[in-house]
C-alpha cells in the first residue's frame, strides 16, 4: 500500500517519502493500539479547536491593562468552552487492565 502512494506522490514530495521509510517503525507503532485507546492518544483536532476558540476570545481586546485580566478572560472563556463539550466515555479498561489486552490481538 505504501508503494503505491510513493509511486503516486514520491516524484512531488520525494523529502517526505524519505522520512516515512527511515521512520516507518516508529510511524506505524501507533496502528498496534485499539481505535479506542487511539482516539485518546492522538487528540490533536479537540487541542487544535480549544486553542483556536481561546485565539478567538483574546484576539478581539488588543491590550490588557495586566496580566490577570488576559488569565480572566481566558479562564472565563475555558469553563464556557469545556461547558459545551460531549463524547462517548472512554473504556479505561483498556488502560486498567492491561493484562486482559494482549499485543497479539492488536497486530
Amino acid at each position: 500500500m505504501f508503494s503505491k502512494f510513493e509511486g503516486s506522490w514520491g516524484k512531488r514530495y520525494p523529502a517526505c517519502i524519505k522520512s516515512w521509510k527511515d521512520n516507518w517503525n516508529e510511524l506505524t507503532s501507533f496502528f498496534a493500539y485499539p481505535v479506542e485507546l487511539r482516539k485518546l492518544i492522538y487528540p490533536t483536532n479537540a487541542i487544535e479547536g480549544f486553542n483556536r476558540q481561546l485565539r478567538k476570545v483574546s484576539k478581539n481586546r488588543p491590550v490588557f491593562p495586566m496580566d490577570d485580566a488576559l488569565f480572566r478572560l481566558l479562564f472565563l472563556a475555558m469553563k464556557d468552552i469545556t461547558a459545551k463539550w460531549i463524547g462517548k466515555p472512554f473504556n479505561w479498561a483498556l488502560i486498567m487492565y492491561p493484562d486482559r489486552l494482549k499485543y497479539e490481538d492488536l497486530v
